[in-house]
């Protein structure tokens, strides 16, 4: 149960880094309360092993998941796996796969997809890391991988894995730069979090490389 309330308090805490009020977080955030009803389902879905008792409890939860989807517009199977600090920022359909993995603090904008795709071996769903950020309307699916601090753009149809903190626009997909998502993902104590900071070094140090390059000819 701790568990449970540590990654529902931890989404609430996104929307307040974002300077939304309690208020709005609870009582105004569709997003809030698809990942919470996620939450829940996904905790029931790992603790209870009896197969039979599993069936009881899937059947009682069916119809509040489903109205709670209608009423948000998102789809957030129980089965698909993510990490803490989930940030949905916007009203409107948003569709995950019950296969996708999605990393901590991440951010999903209005409109977005991200499913099952290829053929053959090539067939899955997307592996998200931490930090990402999707744009409005993006579409992200086949079997890929989205690096840490990656941003995709609004719009953009992503079918080729994503390197850490590369910024993705267009149909198809194109990396643009990699300056990361960092000034899309807010969140407690990112200020502290090595992982963090050590990406951003990252881009500091890149950053000065390219500035001492040569010109190309």
């Amino acid at each position: 149960m701790r568990s449970l309330v540590k990654s529902v308090y931890t989404d609430y805490r996104r929307y307040r880094a974002t300077d939304e009020s309690w208020f709005e977080t609870l009582f105004m955030c569709q997003g809030f309360w698809a990942s919470t009803g996620y939450r829940f389902a996904s905790y029931l879905r790992q603790r209870i092993r009896n197969r039979i008792l599993r069936k009881v409890i899937n059947a009682l939860i069916a119809f509040p998941l489903k109205a709670l989807e209608i009423v948000t517009g998102i789809s957030l199977p129980s089965s698909c796996e993510i990490g803490e600090g989930l940030y949905i920022g916007h009203f409107g359909p948003t569709i995950i796969n019950g296969n996708v993995r999605i990393g901590r603090f991440c951010n999903l904008s209005q409109g977005v997809t991200i499913g099952q795709g290829g053929r053959g071996d090539k067939k899955g769903t997307p592996v998200l890391g931490d930090r990402v950020y999707v744009g409005a309307h993006a579409i992200v699916i086949g079997k890929i991988t989205i690096g840490d601090d990656a941003a995709i753009g609004a719009g953009a149809v992503v079918t080729k894995s994503v390197p850490a903190r590369g910024v993705v626009v267009g149909n198809p997909a194109r990396v643009i730069s990699h300056d990361g998502s960092f000034d899309f993902i807010r969140y407690d104590g990112m200020g502290d979090d090595p992982a963090r900071s050590l990406s951003l070094e990252t881009v500091k140090q890149e950053s000065i490389l390219d500035s001492q390059s040569p010109p190309s000819t």
